[in-house]
């Protein structure tokens, strides 16, 4: 089996506590994360309040199917959320999204290989192969960028990860990202997005 994709018989490595990530090898990650106001603080709760019990109910490592419905019932719900635009929106301004850009690809073939991302108003997805912890590349990505746009804290404080299982659900990210600033009915000058070759690849 490709080292591209989760191995359901190798071991994955945990960290986390109040929300654990998951992290196996190399096997590609579909991450997003957003700005700590994107969201408006009673949907959040609520949201987190429902989630939470499902994930008591259902702990990771999921079955495709329960990966499925666990998309239903939140990843599809707070996306709609997210691309309705609340919040300050820094990622609106051309500027501030080129800061972001560049410390995406700052260590771009060293430390990861991406495949996919896109930098909406108030939250970014991105699809990659991470060489080195998960958790440290994100934190780097959030602490640089923050302190080069606003000077301070603008980024919630978790991330949302989920490994890529085989080429089906590897092309479905390449096209969740691609069509989301459409969906958003995003004008061209409020994102950007980009590709690599594998992913252009991808009708």
């Amino acid at each position: 089996m490709s080292r591209d994709y989760l191995h359901p018989y190798q071991p994955i490595r945990k960290h986390g506590l109040k929300l654990p990530h998951w992290q196996q090898d190399e096997a590609m990650q579909f991450v997003t994360f957003r700005l700590g106001d994107s969201l408006p603080e009673e949907k959040k709760e609520l949201w987190k309040t429902q989630r939470n019990a499902w994930n008591q109910t259902w702990p990771k490592p999921w079955t495709p199917e329960q990966e499925a419905d666990y998309h239903r019932r939140f990843t599809y719900r707070l996306e709609k959320w997210l691309d309705a635009g609340a919040g300050s929106c820094l990622l609106r301004d051309s500027t501030n999204r080129g800061i972001l850009e560049k410390i995406l690809m700052f260590d771009e073939g060293r430390k990861y290989e991406h495949h996919a991302w896109v930098i909406m108003p108030n939250h970014v997805h991105l699809l990659f192969k991470p060489l080195a912890p998960l958790e440290s590349l994100i934190q780097t990505w959030k602490s640089i960028s923050a302190r080069r746009i606003a000077t301070r804290p603008i980024w919630q404080a978790n991330c949302r990860d989920t490994m890529i299982r085989d080429g089906d659900h590897f092309t479905n990210a390449v096209q969740y990202i691609r069509r989301n600033p459409t969906k958003a009915r995003l004008p061209e000058t409020d994102f950007t997005l980009w590709q690599s070759e594998r992913a252009l690849r991808i009708s």
